[in-house]
């Protein structure tokens, strides 16, 4: 009723007047009161009126929309209420129309409450999401029907996928969800959401809901089109008007969200839209421009013109053609008769601006040949459109694909009627977008955006099915191909340049550059996948030979022409696309076609398509003007016609029991068939010999193409299957013949010693053999498409990669040429992948070598792999790189070594092969046939009389293919048979027979032979020679008879082809192929007859005496062992060299035939005479000298080389070995030797050794950097987590950075600022890290190693401008040089002796040398040094992590910043060595510390800085100052009170401002002095932990014990002191609060207390050894860890000697006071006292803490890499709250940054770069999100990691190509946390790069 209202109202025509009641402004203030009112008056029975009324008001509200069109239809603007005159701007009308059909659609109620009462009525059980370019979707193959399914995200992880095969990926052309949908996934992975089917229990839509939807939304689209019509003007002159097309997209962008938006509505919506797209009767009353609406007019009239300026006619009704009628029949189109094609044709051409040479010659054939054939231009170029969305999409198409527009199309697919009605639409237009993406400037995104559409219509059989047959899919998709590829042909060159009729590609157009065509090609191969589909189209002959019209365009394209005279210019690189095209326009729909012809009930497509193929073939031959030979020096790598026979011939033989014969064509086509795959295979030796070195790099990279694992299976397999099905059908003499003739080496194969080749330069002649030989085993022993199974053929494929190399899990998947149509359901990673994988190899876990390098987790093949299935031919085969067949080699080698099954350098194995299938059985004549054998004998003659250079390549192959030959002998020769035949058996050569078993015996006397005159042979000529143009000649009985090989053969041609001389035997070239050689170039030839006297069985044996070295070496084993025969695999012939192969070869012999057995025994029991020494003419003699002296020479130097890598890699071993120094070259640093002499040193660039100078200072190589790990240390042992939730925060309050940082704050803000910073130690965020390789150099030698760096032009991968180099010996990154103290050895061993002053003379040396100003030295070399490398070290941390007073620049910065430095270093050391010094020994770093140096410019910087006296903190930790109160008087200006010192920072002050080098006495006493105070705070500390009543009864007990003798060594005594003095002040008041109770009073036993007293020392006892160690050099011992306090404490001098061991050790007894020390602990108290008067809280939290930090780590990250990726990859920037394009996390403190991100700059810096500043002072650790892998920012260099995530297989998935899933590897990032705290990411890390600020 609704729809024949609107069509009422819309035939109504011109627009009404509205109802006077209803005045424009009253429209306009109250639109849901006019929606209410119509809504109304459209539910009553007759709804004439309103109709009426809505339509006028939709006229008025919508027109009002198209400002384009205001200025023309002035009419219309005055009709809406003067809508502003001339239209208004663009926005407000616009808007306002929104709102208007909002407000109508919701019928006066809200729309939000309208679209909510929508959704409740959707039916949908598909979610149907669609996404675009860059979405991260998955795919499970598991449940996947049609290999494109992908799911959202949201619907993977709600259904159940475990254990399924599924990966995560990146979409390239955006795509959709298919969750629910059963027709292209199964349902059992449907997620939770789309399993139920809800279509049964939705309720009915309530008619009036989507009423008014109805009425308005075909008027909405009418106007979308109009407006898409008005915005379109036709590019002038070809020049794209982009940008004008993008502005009326811009204009548009709210129609169509709007549009988009009610398809997201659910169903019920969606069925309403589908009527409005699809229903013809409103298009037709609304576009047809009739009536007398001026602008409908004009809009239809624009309409007309794009699609006339498009090239597409519209018909008018009765001119209709066949293409949308199903009346016209679905058969191919009437064929037009020939004249009214061109005419047709003619007459396009001059509106069709792409082809300006239509009219020319070649342009006129190529297209008259086209449309000659069935095609009708209807399919090409007419357009007639009949509803809404037929219009809409050509406006898509128009406007190239507009990602918003595509976007809501197929929003709308859930809805089953307009997916089918769409999928028509989409097929209609095909012709015209291939069109548009033709013209298109943008064709990749438009490819993408076609595909993103075209595989949601095309993947659904179903529909592809129903599309096929009622639209012609496969007529359209074919011819659009064919015309697509017209446009860029070009006259083939190949063969018969003049005459040649064959038209190819241009494989530079960039039609083919550019793959323009995959889209187009990737539906075709898709629908191609449906069965019902790809029958149609086999069954279609019409289709099949346009197809292999079509097929041939690609035969014979990028044509090489072999450069013989200078390197070409410029190197095309047209082999990509000419490689790529033939993949996937020609294989890749083949291997669709392929997979339905499975079984025997397809054999006639097979019959068909071999049919069609074999009359293609025949017209190329055509019309190439083929005749029998191919040209020379040009070879094409493309042959899809011969590739689509071959593969259609296999799988009929294989899957369909065809006879082969049935589908053969005659002999001659066979010899024409296997001229150009033989001339391919001659080219790829050609190009391996380096003879077509001078086309340059590209071809190559041809060669390689050809057999690489993606393509070897459509293009090397397929032409070796042709050749060996060809040489099965031939007769075998012609065929080996002709390869050797293809090889150019016929003229080699001679038995004189010289010889002339008239095609071939001889240093190429070698490996031409090699290859020809190679090529020859090849094809004799290859099953691919022969007898192998599927599981065969993997197993093979997969041994062949593995025996290269170890492999990765992926690289291997990769390497296994699987089916390259992806579509064809054949997966890789199927079943049978795993467990073939599993049968042939081991896996080795992911490993880590020191170096740092990281393995993946590798494949390596089994033990019985290497023994029984190493197949060197298949490895030769699958090889890319020729290094690659050396390295399976080299591995036999080494496993056959390693299981002692063969000692020596072995020879490639002898493998069996499957049974050779029936029906190529034919092709074993090949192995027995005279000219084989005659070649065979040829060689091995050649090479035991070592006449040329051969290769033991050559005999290796020539045995091989004897023993190929034995093994297949055709049927046991009887023995009867007399040894020599009568004589008129051998009258017609050298052999009798052509078995190879028995010719193995036949004894070969003279051969007459042609040679140049110059040979040698020539003066021994017998004097009974005939002259005669003789081949060979077999003597028989005294007389040289001599028979023509030639003329046999000829006569045998002569039958089969009418051809002259159609083949040359081996030695004498047949004239005809002179023509290759300038007439007259070559010397006279003589001939000469040779005694030979041998036959291949006497050749073997006398083989086996050379090879062996030893006369009379071989004895023939059965006579030992008669046994020998049974068995006929010995297990000890099965691996060894030519000597191994020799015997197994005889034994094979042997068994065959009692005849070989006899004559071989009888050729053993002859004393074999000496092989004849060879006559060599002197220039021989030279060549050969020359020879042996180049091999010699080339021995030496492998052998050098090998030395000199070997040298070096134990030289890295030793200087790289970050872990274990101990293997370390030893540092001649100063560790004190009993030799007097002074430290020297060697200089690594100059080389001399000596002590360091005032004059010449020697350095030590240094890296200085800023760091931050100490500041991450933190205080509890529960690791933070990276956040993966929002909840889930990490805030850095408990660091050691942070706690340090409010300590400092705390002091400044009461106590004076200089004093502040004594009390203190920074560096913990940012402080500088001094590190060495432990080489030293000489300064100056240093400055001009730099100046040479400066002016290498190589830029390495560091600043040299910033000072860094990387040492001159071990190549370790360094930036500065630290001066070495000069000072002898026996001067510091003095200083050592343990004097026995008392500790108050100590004390007050001490003062005074603290007094003594620094000696301001004179200005010296070394004291310059000093300062410079004291400068770097300052400016190797930022600003702000050095200045802390409150004065800029204040002298006391720089002394806190230098003894901080000192701290710095020590804490870290001790942190490398695991926090503890338990270990003891020699520093980890020990001999490659650099503290004793750094300490020497650091105190020679301190000393220049005097303290006063008066604040020395020495004096106030070992004098009482009586007046203490004169310092409280002003609050400014107070010291800090000595108890709020940092103890060890007080140690590294006391030391530095001691003059160096210093005497063990006075560190003793300094220490001894400092631990009290350590102490007295440890005490204090523990008071204030204790509760109220503790504190009562400690008190109590230490005061009775406060006389006694050793009261100043027991902790309960000082405890109880320290208690009573602190009780005076203000410390213990307001504890009311409940942390002071936290500890219960049963904690604190005496034990307990002790522990806690230790461990407030310990960390100042460590930190003072460690200085201890690198002052004096003394050892540390090592120890339990309970035990450490006391062994520490005695190595410090603090414990006394005589202390007893027995009774539990306790830490008071260290304490050596200076003065009484409860006269000092009470002056120590009232400092305390004093300030707590004023500030309580402040005074308790400012009293040191027990340091209970523990050892820095890096974020814990969750175990799957997926939930890091789902919460981060879709987070949005802090910034600009966009979802940055590379998120990154840091994972040292978890921020989320954005790598590169343009939002967050600052400065010109990038947030990760920034924040590797804030967080790391320069180092940064981030994970990239997208990619998975970690990159680490150290200054201004970046360097890529590498992953801690890990796939089931041990990989790495950079940039999450592979999807699959990941897991952490606790290894790799222990690893990657230990270089971070150990610093030596510079060292280990090797790729750096600069990154400019810009990551």
């Amino acid at each position: 009723m609704a729809a024949s209202a609107a069509a009422a109202a819309a035939s109504a025509g011109s627009p009404q007047q509205p109802p006077p009641e209803l005045s424009a402004p009253g429209l306009a203030q109250d639109k849901a009161a006019t929606a209410a009112h119509l809504k109304a008056a459209l539910s009553r029975p007759d709804n004439r009126a309103g109709a009426e009324e809505l339509q006028a008001l939709l006229e008025r509200v919508l027109s009002a929309e198209r400002p384009l069109a205001a200025a023309a239809g002035g009419e219309e603007a005055a009709a809406a209420g003067g809508g502003g005159g001339g239209g208004g701007g663009p926005g407000a009308p616009e808007e306002e129309a929104l709102e208007w059909c909002k407000c109508l659609l919701a019928g006066g109620g809200g729309y939000d409450e309208f679209c909510a009462a929508v959704r409740a009525y959707d039916p949908a059980a598909l979610c149907g999401l669609v996404w675009t370019a860059n979405f991260v979707a998955y795919r499970c193959r598991t449940c996947g029907i049609s290999p494109c399914m992908s799911l959202c995200a949201e619907c993977f992880h709600q259904g159940d996928h475990t254990g399924h095969d599924f990966n995560m990926f990146r979409s390239q052309a955006g795509g959709a969800c298919d969750c629910g949908d059963s027709n292209v996934m199964r349902e059992s992975g449907f997620c939770k959401r789309h399993q139920i089917k809800s279509s049964s229990n939705i309720p009915c839509v309530p008619k009036d809901l989507l009423m008014m939807s109805e009425f308005v939304l075909p008027r909405f689209i009418f106007c979308l089109i109009q407006y898409l019509r008005e915005g379109y003007n036709e590019p002038v002159a070809d020049v794209p008007s982009e940008k004008d097309l993008n502005k009326v997209l811009q204009l548009l962008e709210p129609q169509i969200s709007f549009l988009e938006e009610l398809t997201k509505m659910g169903g019920a919506m969606r069925s309403v839209l589908t009527q409005a797209l699809i229903n013809q009767q409103n298009y037709k009353d609304l576009t047809s421009g009739l009536g007398e609406n001026a602008c409908a007019k004009k809009s239809h009239e624009k309409y007309l013109i794009a699609l006339k300026s498009s090239g597409l006619t519209y018909p008018e009704d009765k001119l209709l053609y066949g293409v949308q009628e199903p009346s016209a029949g679905t058969s191919s189109l009437p064929i037009q008769g020939f004249v009214g094609a061109t005419g047709t044709l003619e007459q396009i051409d001059s509106s069709d601006e792409e082809d300006p040479d239509g009219n020319q010659g070649l342009g006129k054939r190529k297209r008259v040949k086209l449309s000659s054939g069935t095609k009708d231009q209807s399919i090409m170029d007419v357009l007639k459109h009949k509803s809404f969305l037929e219009e809409l999409l050509f406006w898509t198409i128009k406007y190239e694909f507009p990602q918003k527009m595509v976007t809501f199309l197929l929003n709308m697919l859930p809805d089953q009627e307009y997916k089918v009605a769409f999928t028509k639409t989409f097929v209609q237009h095909y012709a015209f977008i291939m069109k548009t993406l033709k013209k298109s400037h943008e064709s990749d995104t438009m490819s993408n955006r076609i595909v993103h559409i075209s595989v949601q219509l095309f993947s659904n059989e179903e529909l592809a099915r129903q599309v096929t047959e009622e639209c012609q899919l496969l007529d359209i998709m074919v011819t659009v191909l064919l015309y697509m590829m017209e446009s860029c042909l070009i006259k083939s060159e190949l063969q018969d340049e003049e005459n040649s009729l064959h038209v190819v590609v241009n494989c530079g157009e960039a039609l083919l550059k550019n793959n323009t065509y995959w889209p187009l090609v990737s539906d075709f191969i898709n629908i191609l996948s449906h069965q019902s589909v790809a029958k149609r189209f086999l069954e279609d002959h019409g289709l099949l030979v346009t197809w292999m019209n079509f097929v041939s365009f690609f035969q014979g394209m990028n044509l090489n022409k072999r450069e013989l005279n200078e390197h070409v210019e410029f190197e095309s690189q047209t082999y990509y696309a000419a490689f790529a095209a033939e993949l996937e326009a020609c294989a890749q729909p083949m291997w669709g076609l392929l997979s339905h012809c499975k079984v025997r009930e397809t054999q006639e497509y097979t019959r068909n398509v071999v049919r069609y193929c074999l009359e293609a073939l025949q017209d190329w031959f055509d019309a190439i003007n083929f005749v029998d030979e191919p040209a020379p020096n040009q070879v094409t790598f493309h042959l899809p016609l011969h590739r689509y026979y071959a593969m259609f011939l296999s799988k009929a033989v294989k899957c369909q029991e065809l006879d082969l014969d049935s589908v053969l064509p005659d002999q001659e086509m066979l010899m024409k068939l296997m001229i150009h795959p033989l001339q391919i295979q001659a080219s790829l030796a050609e190009i391996h010999s380096n003879m077509w070195v001078r086309n340059g790099l590209q071809i190559k990279g041809q060669a390689m193409t050809y057999v690489q694992s993606h393509f070897c299976n459509s293009m090397i397999d397929p032409d070796i299957f042709l050749l060996q099905v060809c040489a099965s059908r031939l007769d075998p003499d012609y065929f080996i013949s002709s390869v050797f003739e293809r090889f150019k080496v016929v003229d080699l194969l001679t038995m004189a010693s010289q010889h002339q080749n008239t095609v071939l330069d001889a240093e190429h002649e070698r490996s031409m053999l090699e290859g020809a030989l190679t090529f020859l085993v090849i094809l004799l022993s290859l099953r691919l498409h022969l007898g192998m199974s599927d599981d065969e053929i993997l197993r093979a494929e997969m041994v062949a990669q593995l025996c290269m190399n170890d492999r990765t899990h992926s690289s291997l998947l990769d390497l296994i040429p699987e089916n390259p149509n992806p579509k064809s359901g054949i997966i890789p990673g199927s079943y049978s992948f795993e467990s073939v994988l599993s049968a042939v190899a081991d896996f080795k876990a992911p490993v880590f070598e020191p170096g740092g390098s990281m393995q993946q987790g590798m494949y390596t093949p089994k033990a019985e792999v290497w023994d029984q299935e190493f197949d060197p031919v298949m490895v030769i085969l699958r090889t890319v790189y020729r290094r690659d067949v050396q390295s399976a080699m080299d591995r036999y080698t080494a496993f056959l070594k390693q299981s002692g099954k063969f000692p020596g350098n072995p020879w490639p194995p002898y493998k069996k092969r499957t049974a050779l299938h029936p029906s190529y059985k034919g092709l074993i004549r090949l192995l027995h046939c005279k000219t084989l054998h005659i070649v065979l004998f040829t060689l091995l003659y050649k090479i035991l009389m070592e006449h040329q250079n051969l290769s033991e390549h050559v005999l290796c192959m020539v045995l091989y293919l004897i023993e190929l030959g034995l093994e297949n002998s055709p049927e046991e020769e009887s023995d009867e048979e007399a040894p020599m035949g009568g004589p008129e058996r051998c009258h017609d050569s050298w052999f009798p027979g052509s078995n190879l078993v028995s010719n193995i015996r036949h004894f070969i006397s003279y051969v007459r032979v042609r040679v140049p005159e110059t040979a040698p042979e020539v003066k021994r000529d017998p004097p009974a020679s005939t002259s005669s143009d003789s081949s060979g000649s077999s003597h028989n009985s005294g007389t040289a008879q001599v028979f023509s090989l030639v003329a046999e053969r000829r006569k045998k041609f002569q039958e089969i082809i009418n051809r002259n001389s159609s083949e040359a035997h081996q030695v004498v070239r047949p004239k005809t192929s002179s023509k290759w050689s300038a007439p007259g170039s070559a010397p006279q030839l003589t001939t000469a007859i040779l005694e030979i006297k041998e036959s291949i069985l006497s050749l073997l044996i006398k083989l086996h005496h050379k090879l062996s070295g030893k006369q009379n070496s071989y004895y023939p084993p059965w006579l030992d062992n008669v046994d020998i025969f049974i068995q006929p695999e010995v297990p000890k012939y099965s691996h060894g060299d030519g000597i191994t192969a020799v015997e197994r070869i005889l034994l094979k012999a042997a068994s065959h035939s009692n005849m070989n057995k006899r004559i071989i025994e009888e050729i053993c029991r002859k004393v074999t005479p000496p092989v004849p020494p060879k006559k060599v003419t002197a220039a021989e003699k030279k060549t050969l000298d020359k020879e042996e002296r180049r091999q010699k020479a080339r021995e030496r130097q492998q052998k050098l080389l090998a030395e000199f890598a070997s040298r070096q890699k134990s030289f890295m071993e030793t200087a790289m070995d970050v872990d274990s120094p101990e293997t370390d070259i030893p540092m001649e640093i100063a560790t004190a030797g009993p030799q007097v002499s002074e430290a020297a040193y060697d200089c690594v660039i100059c080389g001399q050794s000596g002590p360091s100078s005032e004059d010449r200072p020697t350095g030590l190589v240094v890296l200085l950097q800023a760091s931050s790990v100490l500041g991450q240390c933190r205080d509890s042992n529960e690791p933070k987590k990276l956040p993966i939730t929002e909840e889930e925060q990490i805030y850095p309050w408990d660091t050691c950075a942070a706690v340090h940082d409010v300590r400092l704050s705390l002091l400044q803000r009461y106590f004076k600022d200089s004093s502040c910073l004594l009390a203190v130690s920074i560096g913990w965020e940012g402080g500088v890290y001094v590190q060495t390789c432990g080489h030293t150099l000489h300064i100056d030698c240093h400055k001009s190693y730099m100046e040479s760096l400066r002016n290498d032009q190589v830029l390495q991968g560091f600043s040299v401008d910033k000072g860094e180099f990387t040492c001159p010996l071990c190549r370790q990154f360094a930036n500065s040089v630290l001066p070495c103290y000069p000072g002898s050895n026996m001067e510091n061993k003095l200083w050592h002796r343990p004097g026995n002053k008392s500790m108050q003379d100590l004390i007050k040396e001490v003062e005074e040398l603290q007094g003594r100003p620094g000696a301001c030295t004179s200005e010296t070399n070394l004291s310059k040094e000093m300062e410079s490398v004291m400068k770097d070290i300052k400016n190797t941390t930022q600003k702000k992590y050095r200045d802390y007073s409150k004065t800029p620049g204040s002298p006391d910065n720089d002394f806190l910043f230098m003894y901080s430095v000192a701290r710095t270093n020590l804490e870290l050391e001790l942190i490398h060595r695991g926090g503890n010094l338990c270990s003891g020994g020699a520093s980890s770093a020990g001999r490659r510390s650099c503290l004793n140096q750094l300490f020497h410019v650091l105190a020679l910087h301190m000393r220049l800085y005097s303290i006063d006296t008066e604040y020395n903190p020495w004096r106030k930790l070992t004098q009482l100052i009586e007046d203490l109160n004169s310092q409280l008087g002003n609050e400014e200006h107070l010291e800090v009170p000595i108890p709020y010192h940092d103890v060890t920072s007080l140690l590294l002050i006391q030391i530095l401002m001691m003059p160096q080098p210093l005497h063990k006495d006075h560190f003793t006493c300094i220490v001894k002095v400092l631990f009290t105070l350590l102490y007295t705070q440890a005490l204090t500390a523990l008071s204030v932990k204790c509760s109220e009543e503790d504190r009562a009864a400690w008190k109590h007990v230490g005061a009775l014990k406060k006389n006694m003798c050793d009261a100043e060594k027991s902790y309960d005594v000082l405890l109880s002191f320290v208690i009573s003095e602190l009780s005076k002040g203000k410390l213990f008041h307001g504890e009311g609060t409940p942390e002071g109770a936290t500890v219960s009073p049963t904690t604190w036993s005496p034990e307990s207390m002790e522990k806690y007293l230790q461990d407030f020392c310990l960390h100042f006892l460590r930190i003072t050894s460690l200085l201890q160690h690198h002052l004096f050099g003394e050892d540390l011992p090592g120890c339990q860890e309970e035990e450490e306090f006391s062994v520490l404490a005695s190595c410090l001098g603090l414990l006394p000697a005589f202390y007893p061991a027995e009774h539990p050790f306790i830490s008071a007894s260290c304490l050596h006071w200076p003065l009484p020390a409860f006269d000092i602990m009470s002056q120590w108290c009232s400092e305390i006292n004093s300030f707590t008067e004023r500030h309580a809280e402040q005074g308790k939290a400012l009293l040191i803490q027990e340091s209970r930090w523990k050892l820095p780590h890096l974020l814990q990250l969750p175990e799957n890499y997926n939930t890091i990726f789902q919460y981060y990859h879709r987070k949005t920037c802090s910034v600009c709250t966009k979802v940055p394009k590379d998120p990154a996390v840091c994972l040292v403190c978890g921020t989320f940054v954005c790598l590169k991100g343009l939002c967050c700059k600052q400065q010109s810096h990038c947030e990760c770069v920034l924040h590797s500043q804030n967080c790391g002072a320069g180092t940064g650790i981030f994970l990239l999100i997208n990619a998975s892998v970690i990159i680490i920012i150290r200054g201004h260099r970046f360097c890529l990691w590498g992953s801690v995530y890990l796939d089931a297989h041990g990989e790495e998935d950079r940039d999450l190509r592979r999807g699959k899933p990941l897991y952490i590897c606790q290894e790799r990032y222990k690893v990657l946390e230990q270089q971070w705290i150990s610093h030596t990411f510079d060292h280990i890390n090797k790729r750096w790069g600069p990154h400019y600020n810009g990551l």
